[in-house]
């Protein structure tokens, strides 16, 4: 009776058929391009360029490019589902094939027609290009505004000097998407959006960075010296590049903690099967109180979290977009993520440290969940701010 009155009441969370289908081209697709090939990827530091490749042939990259320009059209719930079951098999390598829907969302969300054609259209569905978000400088992470890259009108270009650093896939992208500072007396409304092509002189790619885990995702610095910007690659108008990355996080943000969810799923089911096969004092260990409850509560936190990204995603596609909703879902999976991540090691022991166990990778991969994509500190501060209004 109970479930009758939910389902009339539009509350549920059946899956629809082509929902389970993608869930499920995904799940297969992860276990056998992904998995197999996980710790090599992050051992020699190796771009999937690759399983990219693969995945765009199937349909689970580059999702969220509209129908019009040729894209799937996905919404940000199917975004969420494909991301759970790419970050259960790596995390590093599904940063990687995603990135490119981060890349892609300020000219969706603020492109005109032309724009998202030739960029989307023709750049990435057609010849399967990759993209970058620019927005992170080495002393504007947290603080957006405080970013220092300068964008001067000169007649029909941008001059645009400055650089960005920890740029996701910077170092195999062919374009990106750049805020910078066009009236810095202004603060956040002198920001603006602008979309660069990686062959445009005076831009250069620094260093790739050789990072404690999601080692499969390319990151580096990019430097823009006297970069000229055709005028008509500007997203928007001026001084709405504050506006388009806040937005952009909403959209975002669900997908990231889908990844952070995905590797919650992984370490749970890992601790389950090892917890039944390895005993200690006559029993398998899940029988002793103390490991048992750090699978359950393993369990708890995974289900939790992947309501909560569900319901990000909802409120996304349904018109009821809020940051608030979207921080509860990142905060808490990224947290909860860490925390399955450094339980599966203690109830593996001695050989959760070692690498031929899987979730040592699993604790080195997890951190920058509470980082990238805005931390859980600013998750928090967003979620004060939205309850005090």
């Amino acid at each position: 009776m109970v479930d009758q009155v939910l389902t009339q009441a539009g509350v549920g969370f059946e899956l629809t058929d082509d929902q389970k289908m993608l869930q499920k081209m995904a799940r297969d697709f992860t276990a056998k391009e992904i998995i197999p090939v996980a710790a090599e990827y992050d051992e020699h530091a190796k771009f999937p360029e690759d399983i990219f490749h693969k995945a765009r042939e199937l349909g689970i990259v580059n999702m969220n490019i509209p129908a019009e320009v040729g894209g799937v059209g996905a919404t940000v719930f199917e975004e969420c589902l494909v991301a759970e079951e790419l970050g259960y098999g790596c995390t590093g390598i599904s940063t990687s094939i995603s990135t490119n829907n981060l890349g892609s969302l300020p000219i969706i969300l603020a492109g005109n027609d032309a724009q998202k054609q030739y960029w989307l259209g023709e750049r990435i569905v057609e010849q399967g290009e990759f993209v970058s978000y620019c927005v992170t400088e080495a002393g504007a992470g947290s603080n957006v505004v405080g970013m220092q890259t300068r964008a001067e009108r000169k007649g029909d270009h941008y001059l645009v000097n400055g650089s960005k650093i920890f740029i996701t896939n910077a170092s195999h992208a062919n374009f990106f998407t750049v805020f910078a500072k066009t009236k810095p007396e202004a603060g956040h409304r002198g920001m603006s959006a602008f979309v660069i092509d990686r062959n445009s002189p005076g831009v250069k790619i620094g260093k790739k960075f050789d990072k404690l885990g999601q080692r499969a995702s390319d990151t580096a610095e990019i430097v823009f010296e006297n970069v000229e910007v055709p005028a008509e690659n500007l997203l928007g108008q001026e001084g709405q590049g504050f506006y388009i990355a806040m937005n952009v996080f909403d959209y975002s943000r669900p997908g990231v903690a889908a990844a952070a969810v995905g590797l919650q799923r992984r370490a749970l089911e890992e601790c389950v099967k090892y917890a039944r096969e390895r005993e200690a004092f006559g029993v398998p260990i899940y029988q002793h109180q103390a490991i048992g409850h750090k699978i359950a509560d393993m369990a708890i936190n995974y289900e939790a979290s992947r309501l909560l990204v569900w319901q990000a995603a909802w409120m996304v596609e349904s018109g009821h977009a809020n940051p608030k909703a979207a921080a509860y879902a990142k905060a808490f999976a990224a947290d909860m993520a860490t925390k399955a991540a450094v339980d599966a090691v203690q109830v593996f022991g001695g050989y959760g440290f070692m690498k031929e166990y899987p979730v040592e990778k699993l604790l080195r991969d997890v951190k920058i969940f509470q980082i990238y994509e805005g931390t859980s500190e600013i998750q928090r501060n967003i979620i004060v701010r939205e309850l005090f209004r």
